[in-house]
Protein backbone atom coordinates (compact mmCIF):
# COMPACT_ATOMS: atom_id res chain seq x y z
CA UNK A 1 0.00 0.00 0.00
CA UNK A 2 2.90 2.20 0.38
CA UNK A 3 2.08 3.69 -3.41
CA UNK A 4 -1.22 4.91 -2.02
CA UNK A 5 0.42 6.68 0.94
CA UNK A 6 2.65 8.25 -0.89
CA UNK A 7 -0.39 9.57 -3.47
CA UNK A 8 -2.03 10.93 -0.20
CA UNK A 9 0.75 12.75 1.47
CA UNK A 10 -0.69 14.04 4.05
CA UNK A 11 -1.98 9.99 4.82
CA UNK A 12 1.48 9.32 4.60
CA UNK A 13 3.31 11.60 7.09
CA UNK A 14 0.38 10.11 9.60
CA UNK A 15 1.23 6.64 9.17
CA UNK A 16 4.82 6.38 8.47
CA UNK A 17 7.31 8.36 10.46
CA UNK A 18 11.55 7.78 10.22
CA UNK A 19 14.06 8.07 13.05
CA UNK A 20 17.90 8.84 11.41
CA UNK A 21 20.71 7.78 12.55
CA UNK A 22 22.08 10.78 13.94
CA UNK A 23 20.23 13.11 15.86
CA UNK A 24 21.54 16.21 16.28
CA UNK A 25 21.53 16.19 12.41
CA UNK A 26 17.66 16.19 13.02
CA UNK A 27 16.96 18.93 14.72
CA UNK A 28 18.12 22.64 14.01
CA UNK A 29 20.69 23.84 16.52
CA UNK A 30 18.52 27.09 16.43
CA UNK A 31 14.92 26.00 17.94
CA UNK A 32 14.06 24.20 21.36
CA UNK A 33 13.65 20.43 20.50
CA UNK A 34 9.98 20.73 21.76
CA UNK A 35 8.70 22.92 19.28
CA UNK A 36 9.58 20.04 16.43
CA UNK A 37 7.30 18.19 18.81
CA UNK A 38 4.42 20.58 18.99
CA UNK A 39 4.30 21.69 15.06
CA UNK A 40 4.44 17.81 14.39
CA UNK A 41 1.10 17.75 16.58
CA UNK A 42 -0.42 20.96 15.24
CA UNK A 43 0.87 20.80 11.54
CA UNK A 44 -0.49 17.92 10.90
CA UNK A 45 -3.98 18.59 11.89
CA UNK A 46 -4.04 15.62 14.89
CA UNK A 47 -4.02 18.22 17.90
CA UNK A 48 -6.70 20.72 17.20
CA UNK A 49 -5.45 23.38 19.68
CA UNK A 50 -2.19 23.96 21.94
CA UNK A 51 -3.90 21.71 24.65
CA UNK A 52 -4.33 18.74 22.65
CA UNK A 53 -0.58 19.57 21.74
CA UNK A 54 0.18 19.80 24.81
CA UNK A 55 -1.49 16.42 25.75
CA UNK A 56 0.19 14.27 22.89
CA UNK A 57 4.12 15.75 23.34
CA UNK A 58 3.72 15.01 26.92
CA UNK A 59 2.52 11.81 26.45
CA UNK A 60 5.06 10.59 24.07
CA UNK A 61 7.75 11.82 25.61
CA UNK A 62 6.81 9.55 28.75
CA UNK A 63 6.67 6.52 26.51
CA UNK A 64 10.58 7.42 25.59
CA UNK A 65 11.33 8.10 29.71
CA UNK A 66 10.96 11.53 29.46
CA UNK A 67 8.77 14.89 29.85
CA UNK A 68 7.48 17.80 28.46
CA UNK A 69 8.98 19.54 31.65
CA UNK A 70 12.48 18.27 31.18
CA UNK A 71 12.86 19.14 27.56
CA UNK A 72 10.37 22.17 27.37
CA UNK A 73 12.92 25.21 25.93
CA UNK A 74 15.69 23.28 25.49
CA UNK A 75 18.25 22.90 22.21
CA UNK A 76 19.94 20.18 21.40
CA UNK A 77 22.89 20.83 22.42
CA UNK A 78 21.76 20.31 25.80
CA UNK A 79 21.23 16.36 25.24
CA UNK A 80 23.42 13.81 25.35
CA UNK A 81 22.63 11.48 21.92
CA UNK A 82 20.80 9.00 23.70
CA UNK A 83 18.31 11.52 25.24
CA UNK A 84 17.67 13.27 21.73
CA UNK A 85 17.38 9.94 19.93
CA UNK A 86 14.51 9.50 22.16
CA UNK A 87 12.87 12.84 21.38
CA UNK A 88 13.51 11.61 17.99
CA UNK A 89 11.44 8.58 18.94
CA UNK A 90 8.85 10.78 20.76
CA UNK A 91 8.19 12.78 17.86
CA UNK A 92 7.63 9.97 15.62
CA UNK A 93 5.00 8.67 18.36
CA UNK A 94 2.78 11.28 17.94
CA UNK A 95 1.38 10.79 14.81
CA UNK A 96 0.50 7.04 15.70
CA UNK A 97 2.06 5.57 12.65
CA UNK A 98 1.42 2.11 12.00
CA UNK A 99 4.91 1.74 10.39
CA UNK A 100 8.51 3.44 12.02
CA UNK A 101 11.22 3.50 9.48
CA UNK A 102 14.97 3.53 11.72
CA UNK A 103 18.04 3.74 9.74
CA UNK A 104 21.01 3.11 12.24
CA UNK A 105 18.84 4.93 14.78
CA UNK A 106 21.92 3.39 17.47
CA UNK A 107 25.02 3.97 15.13
CA UNK A 108 25.85 7.58 16.81
CA UNK A 109 25.11 6.89 20.11
CA UNK A 110 27.16 5.91 22.96
CA UNK A 111 27.63 2.11 23.70
CA UNK A 112 26.31 2.21 26.87
CA UNK A 113 23.23 3.30 25.63
CA UNK A 114 22.72 1.31 22.71
CA UNK A 115 20.53 -1.49 24.42
CA UNK A 116 18.60 0.80 26.42
CA UNK A 117 16.93 2.19 23.11
CA UNK A 118 17.35 -0.94 21.75
CA UNK A 119 14.88 -2.35 24.15
CA UNK A 120 13.03 0.92 23.87
CA UNK A 121 12.40 -0.08 20.49
CA UNK A 122 10.71 -3.53 21.36
CA UNK A 123 8.51 -2.11 24.41
CA UNK A 124 7.25 0.45 21.90
CA UNK A 125 6.09 -2.25 19.43
CA UNK A 126 3.84 -3.83 21.59
CA UNK A 127 2.63 -0.76 23.29
CA UNK A 128 2.00 1.39 20.11
CA UNK A 129 1.39 -1.40 17.86
CA UNK A 130 3.27 -0.08 15.41
CA UNK A 131 5.60 -1.99 13.02
CA UNK A 132 9.22 -1.30 12.32
CA UNK A 133 11.62 -1.67 9.70
CA UNK A 134 15.03 -1.45 11.67
CA UNK A 135 17.93 -0.47 9.12
CA UNK A 136 21.54 -1.77 10.43
CA UNK A 137 24.91 -3.48 10.14
CA UNK A 138 24.79 -4.27 13.59
CA UNK A 139 24.08 -8.10 13.95
CA UNK A 140 23.56 -7.98 17.87
CA UNK A 141 21.22 -4.93 17.21
CA UNK A 142 19.51 -7.32 14.62
CA UNK A 143 19.00 -10.17 16.63
CA UNK A 144 17.54 -8.36 19.60
CA UNK A 145 15.08 -6.47 17.61
CA UNK A 146 14.22 -8.50 14.55
CA UNK A 147 11.14 -11.26 14.34
CA UNK A 148 11.87 -11.26 10.21
CA UNK A 149 15.21 -10.41 8.44
CA UNK A 150 15.89 -9.21 5.09
CA UNK A 151 19.89 -9.48 4.18
CA UNK A 152 20.84 -6.87 1.42
CA UNK A 153 23.71 -7.22 -0.73
CA UNK A 154 24.22 -4.42 -3.44
CA UNK A 155 20.99 -2.77 -3.10
CA UNK A 156 19.21 -6.40 -3.30
CA UNK A 157 17.95 -8.87 -1.46
CA UNK A 158 19.60 -12.00 -1.21
CA UNK A 159 18.03 -13.87 1.89
CA UNK A 160 14.68 -13.62 3.95
CA UNK A 161 13.64 -15.43 6.70
CA UNK A 162 12.87 -15.34 10.63
CA UNK A 163 15.46 -14.20 12.95
CA UNK A 164 16.14 -18.03 13.58
CA UNK A 165 16.28 -19.02 10.14
CA UNK A 166 18.84 -16.53 9.17
CA UNK A 167 20.93 -16.70 12.08
CA UNK A 168 20.49 -20.19 12.86
CA UNK A 169 20.22 -21.94 8.80
CA UNK A 170 21.55 -19.16 6.82
CA UNK A 171 22.09 -19.91 2.96
CA UNK A 172 23.31 -17.02 0.94
CA UNK A 173 27.18 -16.68 0.96
CA UNK A 174 26.99 -13.26 2.05
CA UNK A 175 24.92 -14.17 4.99
CA UNK A 176 27.78 -16.49 5.82
CA UNK A 177 30.14 -13.85 5.66
CA UNK A 178 28.00 -11.36 7.83
CA UNK A 179 27.62 -14.08 10.65
CA UNK A 180 31.26 -15.60 10.44
CA UNK A 181 32.23 -11.82 11.52
CA UNK A 182 30.30 -11.78 14.39
CA UNK A 183 33.04 -11.11 17.44
CA UNK A 184 31.60 -14.04 19.11
CA UNK A 185 33.02 -16.05 17.38
CA UNK A 186 36.28 -14.86 17.23
CA UNK A 187 39.35 -16.83 18.60
CA UNK A 188 42.04 -15.54 20.89
CA UNK A 189 44.82 -14.33 19.15
CA UNK A 190 43.67 -14.58 15.73
CA UNK A 191 42.26 -12.18 13.78
CA UNK A 192 38.33 -11.28 13.77
CA UNK A 193 37.18 -12.86 9.55
CA UNK A 194 36.65 -10.14 7.39
CA UNK A 195 35.07 -10.49 3.93
CA UNK A 196 37.60 -9.62 1.31
CA UNK A 197 37.03 -7.44 -1.87
CA UNK A 198 35.50 -4.11 -2.33
CA UNK A 199 31.30 -4.23 -3.18
CA UNK A 200 30.67 -3.50 -6.88
CA UNK A 201 30.12 -0.61 -8.06
CA UNK A 202 26.77 -0.21 -8.75
CA UNK A 203 26.85 2.31 -11.89
CA UNK A 204 27.67 -0.43 -13.93
CA UNK A 205 25.67 -3.23 -14.83
CA UNK A 206 25.91 -6.15 -12.16
CA UNK A 207 26.17 -9.58 -14.39
CA UNK A 208 25.34 -12.53 -12.29
CA UNK A 209 25.27 -12.41 -8.10
CA UNK A 210 26.44 -9.49 -7.60
CA UNK A 211 28.63 -10.89 -4.26
CA UNK A 212 30.18 -13.71 -6.70
CA UNK A 213 33.44 -11.80 -7.18
CA UNK A 214 33.53 -11.64 -3.23
CA UNK A 215 32.83 -15.31 -2.91
CA UNK A 216 34.93 -18.10 -2.65
CA UNK A 217 32.02 -20.73 -3.19
CA UNK A 218 30.81 -18.99 -6.21
CA UNK A 219 29.83 -21.07 -9.34
CA UNK A 220 30.89 -20.13 -13.11
CA UNK A 221 26.88 -19.48 -13.66
CA UNK A 222 27.31 -16.90 -10.31
CA UNK A 223 29.23 -14.53 -13.19
CA UNK A 224 27.08 -15.06 -15.67
CA UNK A 225 23.26 -14.85 -14.43
CA UNK A 226 21.69 -13.32 -11.56
CA UNK A 227 19.97 -15.98 -9.54
CA UNK A 228 16.29 -16.67 -8.66
CA UNK A 229 14.88 -17.20 -5.30
CA UNK A 230 15.02 -20.46 -3.82
CA UNK A 231 12.44 -21.67 -1.05
CA UNK A 232 13.90 -22.96 2.17
CA UNK A 233 11.40 -22.89 4.26
CA UNK A 234 7.65 -21.14 3.10
CA UNK A 235 8.82 -18.50 5.60
CA UNK A 236 12.78 -19.05 4.24
CA UNK A 237 13.61 -17.79 0.73
CA UNK A 238 17.89 -17.34 -0.52
CA UNK A 239 18.73 -16.09 -3.79
CA UNK A 240 21.83 -18.35 -4.83
CA UNK A 241 22.51 -20.93 -7.26
CA UNK A 242 24.27 -22.93 -4.76
CA UNK A 243 20.30 -23.71 -3.79
CA UNK A 244 19.43 -25.19 -7.12
CA UNK A 245 19.12 -28.75 -7.38
CA UNK A 246 22.19 -29.00 -9.72
CA UNK A 247 24.30 -27.20 -7.77
CA UNK A 248 27.29 -29.20 -6.44
CA UNK A 249 26.97 -29.52 -2.19
CA UNK A 250 28.92 -26.89 -0.50
CA UNK A 251 29.19 -26.53 2.99
CA UNK A 252 29.22 -23.47 5.13
CA UNK A 253 32.40 -22.16 7.10
CA UNK A 254 33.22 -23.16 10.21
CA UNK A 255 32.05 -20.50 12.12
CA UNK A 256 28.27 -20.72 10.62
CA UNK A 257 28.31 -24.00 11.79
CA UNK A 258 29.21 -23.68 15.39
CA UNK A 259 26.39 -21.10 15.49
CA UNK A 260 24.49 -23.35 13.68
CA UNK A 261 25.01 -26.15 16.05
CA UNK A 262 26.13 -24.65 19.09
CA UNK A 263 24.40 -21.10 19.00
CA UNK A 264 26.20 -18.21 20.88
CA UNK A 265 25.09 -15.06 22.70
CA UNK A 266 23.13 -13.00 20.34
CA UNK A 267 23.05 -9.70 22.20
CA UNK A 268 25.35 -7.21 20.90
Amino acid sequence: RLPEYVASGQQFKLEVQPIFQNPYESFSARKPVDSYLFNTALRLGIAKNKAEATNLVDDALKSVGLSLAVVKGKYPTQFSGGELQRVSIARALITRPKLIIADEPVAAIDASMKMNIVNLFKELKDKYKVSFIYITHDLGVVANVADRIAVMYAGDIVELGTCDEVFYDPRHPYTWALLSSLPQLGTKDEPLYSIQGTPPNLFHEVKGDAFAPRNPKALKIDFVERPPFFEVTPTHYARTWLMDPRAPKVEPPEHVRILREKGVNRVG
